[in-house]
Formats: C-alpha cells, structure tokens, sequence
C-alpha cells in the first residue's frame, strides 16, 4: 500500500523535484513509488534558513529531495561542526541525525532537525545563557 496524502484547499506538497499545489477542494492521493515526499508544513524555504539549526534542517531537506551528493555531505558535515562548537549539548541530536543519514534514511533525519530547531529556539530563549 502507497502513501495517503490528504491535503486542504491550496496546501502544496513535493513529491521528487515536483511542487504539486491543491485546488479549492480538499483531496486525497495515493502515492507509490520511491520519490521523496514532503508535505508543506515540512518544507523549509531558503528564506526561512535564518539560524544555524535551520541551516542544518535545510541541509537535510536538500539530502532527502536531491539524494546524497559530497557537496551537500560537506556542507552538512560543516555546519554541524560549528553547531556543536557552539553548543556541545547539542552532540547527541546531531549524532542521531547523523546516524540516520548515514543509514540512508534522511527523512528520519529531517525529523531529528526539526527537533534541534526546537532545541536551538529554547537555548537561544534563555537570557544570558552561554555553552562551552
């Protein structure tokens, strides 16, 4: 059995490299195959890669749309790196979406960014707060 997508009036998903947008009436797709699917909730725009944990999530979201290539590697590999240079706490969600990429399984991984995001906000709420 495929994938089910139900998506509201006007919502957009991805399915590959393609943007697929929603008339005025809720719908329902099946989807089979092995594209990459995400739905718009789950898309980060570039605009919106405005700090160091967004960076790291859009860097998963290129993995999981385009496939691994060295260069997205490298750059995912170099922000982390400086993620965790400045915040050491944040080693163990690092690891785990590291592990998951490394597994092949980078939308499990996107799941892991989106919980460091979470992590860099309530680091980044606490005044006068500083890691090392």
């Amino acid at each position: 059995m495929g994938l089910r997508v139900e998506l509201k009036p006007g919502e957009r998903f991805i399915v590959g490299r393609s943007i697929i947008t929603n008339g005025d009436k809720r719908s329902q797709f099946f989807l089979e195959g092995r594209e990459p699917v995400l739905r718009e909730k789950d898309i980060m725009r570039i605009s919106e890669a405005t700090t160091p944990a967004r960076r790291i999530y859009m860097a998963v979201q290129l993995i999981y749309l385009e496939g691994d290539s060295e260069e997205q590697n490298r750059l995912y590999l170099s922000l982390c790196q400086d993620f965790v240079a400045a915040a050491p706490s944040a080693s163990s969600l690092i690891t785990t979406m590291s592990g998951y990429l490394l597994q092949g399984l980078p939308y499990k991984a996107l799941h892991e960014a989106r919980q460091l995001i979470g992590y860099e906000d309530s680091l980044l709420s606490q005044p006068n707060r500083r890691e090392r």
